[in-house]
């Protein structure tokens, strides 16, 4: 389940839209607990977007993703045939191939109960990870090296809360 961080969160994303001309506009994340959604388990702080950090395995957390219908029109929308990573390559297309202009909010936008589809269970884990290289993979942004990053790159995320 997924809720707002804060009442004022929308209108601070329309407000980077309209200040800043974006096609997409991305904030932070707190996972919280099943049980307590003030209890924060990992802290996703995206940072500003470049597109090197696409090659590092960067991606904005998507609940905290908001893309202009445009970019839906251009660059395409989620490819089903990604039963867990759909989102991952979506934002490689519409980021990387697309080059679309993403603006930061630098504030948890997003509360989201820790279980979801792509961390279930060690099965649900391995075969996130093979279709986020098949994402790396289908839109040119890197392999195994870029895969390894994404992964290494969240172990700060449990520890900064």
């Amino acid at each position: 389940m997924t809720f707002f961080a804060h009442d004022d969160f929308l209108a601070n994303v329309a407000r980077c839209f309209a200040r800043t001309g974006a096609d997409a506009v991305y904030g932070d994340l707190d996972y919280v607990s099943a049980k307590d959604p003030d209890q924060i388990i990992r802290h996703w702080r995206s940072g500003t977007y470049t597109r090197q950090k696409l090659k590092r395995g960067w991606m904005p957390p998507h609940p905290a993703l908001f893309v202009r219908r445009e970019v839906f029109d251009r660059h395409g929308a989620y490819d089903t045939s990604y039963q867990i990573a759909a989102d991952y390559d979506a934002m490689l297309r519409w980021l990387w191939k697309g080059n679309i202009h993403a603006a930061y909010v630098p504030e948890v936008l997003i509360k989201m109960r820790v279980g979801g589809e792509s961390n279930r269970s060690l099965g649900r884990i391995l075969r996130k990870s093979k279709e986020d290289y098949r994402a790396l993979q289908a839109n040119g942004v890197g392999g195994i090296g870029a895969l390894a990053w994404k992964n290494i790159s969240k172990i700060p995320q449990f520890l900064n809360r």
